[in-house]
């Protein structure tokens, strides 16, 4: 077995094992979807993908490391797609956790947005549903495992005096999952 890591930014993913494969993508779904799309394309032998970052709480109770069990597209004009007769297929189910993840291209530290996105999902990111739909469409089975690092509020401003925390709380998630799977990484 062939496990990819994927990560936004380098900050995310500084604790990472150095025998992982690691790709970062850059941040926002259109790089994440591009990066993860072409590298999987470039080795069908990944066989695995485990998309780790740092998230916003939806709720104030979340905090912590969380693997996602859905994952929502939430800037996409899903009821208009539909009424045009297309599925956009907005929720992909990654995993059996009840947490549910809202991904879009806006940095959420706005109340009224973290309210109305807190209706639908636990946690928010930029990058996690992008992942997901790219491993999908290359058949490949994907984890989602985000760390909250605010409480996409306006605390979410101080994410660059955060993320460390986040970024080491993901780094053991990670090795643990490795060591307990038994699984094999190159790099």
């Amino acid at each position: 077995m062939t496990l990819l890591v994927v990560s936004a930014t380098p900050e995310e993913a500084v604790h990472v094992p150095s025998t992982a494969r690691l790709l970062i993508t850059g941040v926002g779904k259109v790089p994440a979807a591009a990066s993860v799309a072409a590298f999987l394309a470039a080795d069908p032998g990944i066989t695995e993908v485990v998309n780790i970052g740092s998230a916003g709480a939806l709720h104030d109770h979340l905090e912590g490391l969380h693997v996602v069990g859905s994952v929502l597209n939430h800037d996409l004009s899903a009821d208009a797609l539909r009424a045009f007769g297309y599925d956009p297929q907005e929720w992909l189910r990654v995993g059996e956790s009840p947490i549910r993840l809202a991904t879009g291209d806006l940095f959420v530290s706005d109340p009224l947005v973290r309210a109305r996105l807190a209706e639908l999902a636990d946690l928010v990111d930029m990058e996690g549903y992008a992942v997901a739909w790219a491993a999908r469409r290359a058949g490949v089975p994907a984890t989602l495992v985000k760390h909250v690092s605010d409480q996409a509020d306006a605390g979410a401003m101080s994410w660059p005096e955060l993320v460390d925390l986040s970024a080491r709380a993901l780094g053991e998630w990670l090795t643990a999952y490795l060591d307990g799977a038994g699984r094999q990484v190159t790099p």
